[in-house]
């Protein structure tokens, strides 16, 4: 199943789950609880930390929930705030997670020396209730904006090309797991 994230951000070919990870995990996890899927396939945009560039197309299988406090040490938890759903050896960029697009551009490129490279607001909700499932999952993403003081308006410019990209290069994907 391919799900998305939902309000703008819908495809054709993809199931909307909610905008962030509050509402990405109630309407994932009442889906896996009535009709459960074979995998989940996440398809949607983000934001780079600094070396991933605008249009490039990221598929990963690992999400953090790691908060901007965080990174300046003024927050800690006790929650495990990684999830993998890679059995391969293959390294994945990092997807972070959080219910807040970051736009300080010093800050966020401490994630990088994490071994995060770019954000999404639903993702870490999606490999969690998928592990929960033991439901094989991953994540096809579009950068549509960096980390900074522009962000909103560089995702807002780059949107609907970024869907666009994001369509080709799932259904080619598709066809090549068919053949």
């Amino acid at each position: 199943m391919i799900i998305c994230a939902g309000n703008n951000e819908t495809f054709d070919f993809a199931q909307p789950m909610g905008v962030g990870l509050i509402e990405t995990a109630m309407n994932l996890t009442r889906l896996c609880l009535f009709d459960k899927p074979e995998f989940l396939l996440f398809v949607g945009s983000a934001g780079s930390y600094g070396e991933s560039k605008i249009f490039d197309i990221i598929e990963s299988k690992t999400a953090a929930n790691v908060e901007l406090a965080f990174l300046s040490n003024d927050a800690y938890t006790p929650l495990d705030n990684v999830v993998s759903t890679n059995t391969e050896d293959k390294k994945d960029i990092v997807v972070n997670s959080s219910n807040y697009i970051s736009t300080n551009k010093e800050l966020t490129s401490k994630f990088l020396k994490l071994g995060i490279g770019i954000e999404n607001m639903e993702f870490y909700s999606v490999l969690r209730i998928a592990q929960e499932f033991d439901i094989p999952a991953g994540g096809i993403f579009c950068v549509t904006n960096y980390t900074d003081a522009n962000a909103h308006e560089d995702f807002l410019k780059n949107h609907n090309n970024a869907k666009e990209l994001l369509t080709q290069h799932v259904k080619t994907r598709i066809k090549e797991l068919i053949s």
